[in-house]
């Protein structure tokens, strides 16, 4: 049996050892060595004879680029990528690492064609007396591999244009063939290094010297540009992070081949070759768990699909779907956001000083721009991201942008009812008797579309019927009350009785106006406990719907992109936004005006933030949560108080819209709005039948008190006979109604006059001045 030697140099084993070559450089092999070894030449005759027939034109999309998401000042705030990359112009690139990746892997390259015949026979002929493979490729043909690999969409089609074939090489050396013909030199080296992968993640020269040395292509040194050329051959076993001992060698072969190739001196190649290699770490991340504003970013996110997929992105099966979050994640697009960060620091700060971040209560807020819908900020009390104590679910956002099924409203809702009373011509001084607890009958159903627990329903008859029991917070909570007392001490009984009014159908459509559905985007319900916030909604369409209070009646719906270009620069078509006139401006500026009164002398009293602003508190059903919306005119913002396991499950006693959601509000707002002008809300341009309020006259002498309850637009009576009292005579010891009572004007207001005398306790009490207590729905 003849040894190895004797085996390596006969004709046949030369022939297969060629053969075995074409791997590496087919082309030649299919015109040179093929023809001659039966079967096997025949297929490489028949590629050679259809090179021509060839499709010469290479289809490929452009390499994936990393998209970077930007916040309103300009600054980024999030990126999106699976491969990381960073396109730079050939000039951005040092003049040495040029060199270097020319040395290595194309010396010849500014002297050849697509083909470089020289260095192919070389390769051959190396391959033929050595067990180490040298590969044939030029540059160009390298150049088209890496475009087939980036577009590569399937397993099927990675393994396709990998595929160790002659037929691949064909391929490649005719696409190579068009690219040298309609490229320059320059191009096709600026686009190679582009496109290369670099390991550990790092897909072209800009990555991988922002990757491994922390500096762009721009600033490498000798040392690191030699070891980046190198890792391209066999990215796997050269990557410095991981295998640094054949790192180091592989870049020492590409200094001595600079200096073989009269580059850099022997003495240049030496000096670098003794140092070890010497990493500054930069490891990309992308996506929004990194991000400042996650929770903003997720929303971003789910808007850019929504974009990329022309609106059809969750009607889509889950492989069409993840193509579109690969064009997001590859696209290279600019996305500039409305997130304002000053506005989202202040949420954070907020809700995570009024709720642990690692327990299983959680708060969350959203800010809107009133007039434009921009969201400005979303946080959530909790931490983003995976693992315990962190969640990946965006909370105070719809099912559409990664939230849950949202939290009850509670009775930021009646904000709607009280609209539409206000826009049918109920007067403010309606007065409803409002007991403790009531039923009330007789709602008629609203046809309804969508689907609700299950089923579906096309303008079927849904909700309506009876409430056979509805109850206010207490005892304090019953009397009567009017469009503005019932609004501002949240009174559940009051509002059952003017949803009634209103028409449950009406107050219902007044709350689709601006823009409010469930969070998980059906329809709201209509059954009549909806005044009180029974359906379940999200923190940002909560806020969008105050703000179109804000800006007079002017709802728009929420975005959070304001542009996005892609890697060509080309503008991406945004969808056209929904901004309309939901209410007249005068009823919104009344709703302004009575809720305004709910932070001065309501449910949410002592929430005020130094400046005019109007709110509504919310203390969901059964303790489930609690919730908090408001507005200036210049921002808006709702909060919400939950267990994130459940609501339901998990209540919340003890705890109302005030306490926890206010506190969260009124935090954010004043940090938010620092700095900013403190506009007042318009005064309604009509009268709405409203109310005046009792003045205070104790102590007053009565001609006086007289005087001004006269002024107030109201009518007096003085009742016969004086009271005992402490004051002195004929002073003013208390009024019917009491001060500060909202009355209808021209309501006679019974004056009470001291007799000097102290009282035994027969005299009518001191007014208390109608107070009520700080808390409520």
């Amino acid at each position: 049996m003849p040894d190895e030697k004797e085996e390596r140099g006969s004709p046949l084993s030369t022939l297969m050892r060629l053969l075995g070559a074409g791997v590496v450089a087919g082309v030649l092999v299919a015109f040179i060595a093929l023809p001659g070894v039966g079967s096997a030449g025949l297929t490489a005759r028949d590629a050679a004879n259809n090179f021509e027939d060839m499709d010469s034109q290479l289809k490929t999309t452009p390499p994936s680029e990393k998209t970077v998401v930007y916040d309103a000042g300009g600054k980024p705030v999030a990126t999106f990528f699976d491969k990381y990359r960073e396109s730079v112009r050939l000039d951005q690139v040092a003049p040495i690492m040029r060199t270097a990746m020319i040395d290595i892997e194309d010396s010849r390259f500014y002297e050849h064609g697509a083909l470089d015949l020289k260095g192919t026979i070389r390769a051959l002929a190396s391959n033929v007396e050595s067990d180490q493979t040298q590969g044939g490729s030029t540059l160009t043909q390298q150049y088209v591999k890496n475009l087939l690999v980036d577009s590569a969409k399937t397993e099927e089609e990675y393994r396709e244009v990998t595929a160790p074939t002659v037929g691949r090489k064909l391929r490649e050396l005719r696409y190579a063939l068009d690219l040298e013909q309609r490229m320059t030199k320059d191009q096709i080296l600026e686009g190679y290094m582009n496109v290369a992968y670099f390991s550990a993640g790092a897909y072209g020269v800009q990555a991988a010297a922002k990757r491994y040395f922390s500096k762009p292509a721009s600033k490498l040194n000798l040392g690191e540009a030699a070891l980046l050329a190198g890792i391209t051959q066999n990215p796997s076993a050269y990557d410095p992070i991981r295998n640094p001992t054949d790192a180091r060698k592989r870049r020492d072969v590409v200094l001595y081949r600079m200096q073989q190739l009269g580059h850099i001196t022997k003495a240049q190649a030496d000096q670098e070759a003794a140092k070890p290699i010497q990493l500054n770490r930069t490891d990309p991340v992308g996506g929004c768990e990194v991000s400042k504003a996650p929770y903003f970013c997720e929303y971003v996110k789910y808007d850019m699909l929504n974009i990329l997929s022309n609106g059809k992105y969750w009607q889509m099966e889950p492989k069409q779907r993840q193509q579109v979050v690969n064009k997001l994640n590859r696209g290279g697009y600019t996305i500039r956001t409305t997130l304002d960060m000053d506005d989202q620091r202040a949420v954070d700060q907020a809700l995570r000083s009024q709720v642990s971040p690692t327990g299983n209560r959680v708060g969350a807020e959203a800010m809107v721009e009133p007039g434009t819908g921009k969201i400005k900020a979303i946080g959530l009390s909790k931490r983003f991201g995976a693992g315990k104590g962190k969640t990946t679910i965006n909370l105070p956002a719809d099912v559409a942008h990664g939230g849950g099924a949202g939290v009850s409203a509670g009775s930021t809702f009646k904000v709607f009812t009280l609209a539409a009373a206000l826009d049918q011509g109920i007067p403010v001084s309606t007065s409803i008797n409002s007991p403790e607890t009531m039923s009330v009958s007789g709602y008629p159903a609203c046809n309804y579309t969508g689907t609700f627990q299950g089923k579906k329903y096309d303008n079927d008859p849904l909700g309506g019927g009876s409430w056979p029991s509805v109850s206010n917070a207490g005892d304090s909570e019953a009397g009567t009350f009017n469009l503005k007392t019932g609004t501002w001490h949240s009174v559940n009984t009051f509002y059952a009785q003017l949803e009634k009014r209103v028409g449950l159908c009406n107050s219902v459509k007044m709350a689709e106006k601006f823009g409010m559905k469930k969070a998980d985007g059906n329809p709201l319900v209509a059954f009549p406990s909806q005044v009180l916030g029974t359906n379940d909604i999200d923190m940002v369409h909560l806020a969008a719907a105050y703000a179109g209070f804000a800006a007079r009646g002017k709802y728009c719906a929420p975005i959070s992109v304001t542009e996005v270009v892609d890697s060509e620069g080309k503008k991406v078509k945004l969808p056209k936004q929904d901004c309309r006139q939901a209410v007249d401006e005068a009823v919104a500026d009344k709703v302004n005006s009575i809720l305004k009164g709910v932070l001065t002398q309501g449910t949410a009293k002592g929430r005020g933030i130094g400046r005019p602003a109007a709110a509504k508190t919310g203390t969901c059903e059964a303790h489930t949560c609690a919730v908090f919306a408001g507005m200036t005119p210049n921002l808006a913002a709702a909060t919400a108080y939950w267990d994130f396991r459940g609501p339901w499950q998990y209540k919340v006693y003890g705890v109302y819209g005030a306490d926890t959601p206010g506190a969260m509000w009124q935090l954010s707002m004043q940090n938010a709005l620092r700095g900013q002008p403190a506009p007042d809300f318009s005064t309604p341009s009509r009268d709405f039948g409203d109310t005046t309020k009792v003045p205070r006259v104790k102590g007053d002498l009565l001609s006086a008190a007289i005087a001004r309850i006269k002024g107030a637009d109201l009518k007096t009576q003085v009742a016969s006979g004086s009271v005992d009292s402490d004051q002195p005579k004929g002073t003013v010891v208390s009024t019917s109604p009491d001060a500060g009572t909202e009355v209808p004007p021209g309501t006679t207001v019974i004056i009470y006059v001291s007799s000097g005398k102290k009282k035994d306790n027969g005299g009518r009490p001191n007014d208390n001045g109608g107070g009520w207590p700080p808390w409520g729905h």
